[in-house]
């Protein structure tokens, strides 16, 4: 029986490649070092896979930032502004478009479905001038052969990837995208058609947009597009991919249906439902690719419901056709538990990172074969066992106070005009109030001081020192540049879910846990593996200090109960929205000491709300109930005189945007310089927003510094759309990934831009 693993986490055990990149970046190493490390890397992924059994190894899945920006660049897709001259896509412009320089700003930056991990979105019209200009998918099957391991070459599929593209400025917003199609699809052919030449015996085409709600013009793309190309990849084994949920039945008909295609892969742990469509139409003679281990959370498999679900299917599809694989990539999982030596030892037997599912998957497909491990299925099972009867996963307090939540909505008492009204005369604010979204730069230093201070390096009263002494350099910067509502910086933070989550109960942590979010950027998701409260207060005198250090506000700065769900590995033993409202009602105790200590300004980030919507319409309208009445749980109670900000990055907000009005926030800030301020249009069409709002003014997560002028620019276009009293000005994001060297001219900008157009307005009047 055959296993296949859908792609495979990128940035090592312990971030070497982020190191790499960065060190790259900051010219402080050469290409060829970069290269080297990536080389190493893969290397290492295949052999692994290769040694653990499994047959169908991916290639093409490692990347420098992102596998669509990888396509982009495959199909010589390089907007304009970046002046690429043609030929194969070196470092300067593949990374010019996911970062910018400083001439010209990044390409927009969304999330991969609904995941933490973000792409490039591809900007495209009817001049692209396609061309094949990276040749990095062949490249690599080879790379992968000379170590003699045959790998099955995994491209970007061409229809997912125009579906997750969007009009070029200056392009109409209603061009075709699909209308590309045969553009890109010669492409592709010559790709294919080196890849054949390099003896590849298989490919997979990712087209994960199959599981998203696509009308009868987009199924049909699909069917055009591989009917063109069925005569090139005639030789090969042609593998479609989906990912992330359930295919309706025509999405369904409609893959099984494609000219040339040998086998599907499906996510059966997130598409559950699909099951039926296989077991009551499966073409003979194909393969199934059974995604039955997940790829998207750290849980170790119920090997005997995996084994009963692939033998029921075996039945359907046949023993020599079935193929036992993850649901998705293991990018979106940590990489190896054999690093994590800190947790608990049964915590730790409930777990299984990238590098344990592949073995799980190889022994799903032995134990098909009739070579099941006994001892690894009975070592499985008394896990499972513990982690079901485990008194540290349940809280009976907890749950009881999570019970008693229904019957109400948790709406503050007074509208939010009213409030805004009190709250101005309390905090005494400017026209185009000025602040920031919480975090100021990590510096190398802060860094040691935590690292230092986890490993009992360093004493209690020394860290604490430190960190008073970054938060007044932060707050005296601020007063320096003349910023209205401060943030104290977030030093004491290395993220802002894990943070929260080692100070709430309910929580396991790793060591090298880590997971990439986009680039170089990785995050350590805590795990939720029982219920949640809050033992002490988290954040209070951080912030009680900070606001000692200055007569404007200072914001208070919490992850909101949605982010801290989104954004952690969350137990899959109760409905996700059970889980929500319990954090929901520890971030609420917090916010209730905040406000007693005297702060007046409370952020409560739901960063993350957009992201974990379903990928199914119909889905829809139950979590966003749940999400918005979690946030509104956490701060019902606070007086009309403390503002209630909320800030949300990186997702299309257009489609919720009612949800958004519904949380009842005082402000919220929101990212939109980076996605070309496509936020506007929803107030353009007429959507009317009483409450505080703060478009983002500039991109942090671009080394480019804006000018006074362009930023004015972005806040004009924002007045011509939003009243003046409601507009806040600020960033996209947090600065923490940022230098003070590029922060501190960005800022003085931005203040300079907020205070230029106040004196164009008093002139007005």
């Amino acid at each position: 029986m055959a296993s296949h693993i859908v792609g495979y986490p990128r940035m090592g055990p312990k971030r070497e490649l982020k190191f790499a990149l960065e060190s790259f970046w900051d010219k402080k190493s050469s290409a060829e070092d970069l290269q080297k490390v990536a080389a190493d890397l893969r290397s290492s992924i295949w052999k692994q896979m290769s040694g653990a059994g499994i047959k169908y190894i991916p290639s093409n899945t490692f990347s420098y930032y992102d596998q669509v920006l990888d396509a982009t660049s495959m199909l010589g897709a390089v907007p304009p502004r970046y002046e690429w001259n043609g030929g194969e896509i070196g470092f300067d412009t593949y990374f010019s478009m996911a970062r910018g320089n400083a001439s010209v700003p990044a390409m927009e930056m969304t999330k991969w479905f609904d995941t933490n991990y973000h792409f490039i979105v591809p900007e495209l019209g009817p001049d692209v001038n396609f061309s094949y200009a990276s040749h990095k998918a062949v490249d690599e099957y080879k790379e992968a052969k000379a170590l003699e391991v045959d790998t099955v070459a995994v491209l970007i599929g061409p229809v997912s990837y125009l579906l997750m593209s969007k009009p070029a400025k200056g392009v109409e917003k209603t061009f075709s995208l699909l209308s590309l199609l045969p553009k890109i699809l010669p492409i592709y052919k010559e790709v294919i058609a080196e890849l054949k030449a390099a003896g590849a015996s298989w490919i997979q085409f990712d087209e994960p947009t199959l599981v998203l709600d696509l009308d009868s013009h987009q199924l049909q793309a699909f069917t055009a597009a591989y009917a063109e190309l069925e005569s090139t990849l005639s030789g090969l084994n042609v593998l479609i991919e989906t990912y992330f949920a359930d295919l309706t039945a025509e999405a369904y008909n409609t893959l099984i249906g494609l000219k040339g295609v040998t086998a599907y892969g499906l996510d059966l742990v997130r598409g559950t439902q699909t099951i039926e469509l296989v077991k009551s139409n499966f073409p003979k003679g194909k393969y199934l690719f059974a995604g039955v281990v997940d790829g998207r959370n750290i849980w170790a498999n119920d090997l005997a419901s995996s084994l009963s679900t692939l033998q029921a299917l075996e039945v359907v599809v046949g023993k020599e056709n079935l193929v036992v694989s993850t649901s998705c990539s293991l990018l979106h999982t940590a990489v190896d538990l054999v690093n994590e030596t800190k947790l608990d030892n049964e915590i730790k037997s409930w777990f299984a990172f990238a590098a344990q599912k592949v073995v799980e998957v190889n022994a799903l497909a032995n134990a098909l074969a009739g070579q099941k491990d006994e001892a690894f299925f009975s070592a499985n099972a008394s896990a499972q066992a513990s982690r079901k009867s485990s008194p540290r996963v349940t809280n009976e307090a907890v749950q009881k106070a999570a019970a008693a939540l229904k019957g109400s909505d948790h709406r503050r008492a007074t509208n939010v005009t009213a409030r805004l009204d009190a709250q101005q005369k309390k905090l005494k604010l400017p026209i185009l109030p000025t602040t920031t979204i919480g975090s100021f730069p990590q510096t190398l230093e802060l860094r040691r001081v935590r690292r230092e201070f986890k490993a009992n390096k360093i004493s209690e009263d020394d860290y604490v020192k430190a960190i008073k002494e970054e938060i007044k350099k932060v707050v005296d910067l601020q007063e320096e540049l003349d910023i209205d509502v401060l943030v104290h910086g977030e030093p004491e933070r290395n993220d802002m879910v894990e943070y929260f989550g080692e100070q709430l109960s309910g929580f396991a942590f790793t060591v090298n846990g880590w997971v990439q979010s986009y680039g170089s950027r990785c995050v350590k998701p805590p795990i939720i593996y029982g219920d949640v409260s809050r033992p002490n207060p988290m954040t209070v005198s951080w912030s009680f200090t900070a606001q000692s250090m200055t007569k404007r506000p200072m914001k208070g700065m919490l992850t909101g109960p949605v982010t801290i769900l989104n954004w952690s590995f969350v137990r899959n033993d109760q409905p996700r929205f059970k889980t929500c409202y319990q954090i929901a009602l520890a971030i609420k105790d917090e916010v209730k000491d905040l406000e007693k200590a005297g702060i007046n300004v409370i952020q409560i980030d739901e960063a993350a709300l957009r992201e974990g919507l379903p990928l199914r319409k119909s889905e829809h309208a139950f979590y966003l109930k749940w999400a918005v009445h979690s946030f509104r749980i956490t701060n019902c109670g606070v007086q009309d005189t403390t503002q209630i900000h909320t800030h949300m990055c990186y997702s299309n907000f257009n489609d919720i945007i009612h949800s958004i009005i519904d949380m009842d926030a005082d402000v919220i800030t929101i990212e939109n310089s980076r996605s070309d301020e496509k936020l506007l249009s929803v107030f353009r069409e007429g959507v009317k927003y009483g409450a505080g709002i703060g478009p983002g003014v500039y991109d942090i997560h671009s080394p480019r510094i804006p000018s006074t002028e362009e930023i004015a620019d972005r806040i004009n276009k924002m007045l011509a759309v939003l009243e003046t009293n409601i507009l806040w000005v600020n960033p996209d994001c947090g600065l923490k990934t940022r230098k003070y060297a590029e922060v501190k001219p960005a800022l003085g900008n931005m203040v300079a831009a907020a205070k230029l157009l106040r004196t164009q307005l008093a002139g007005a009047k």
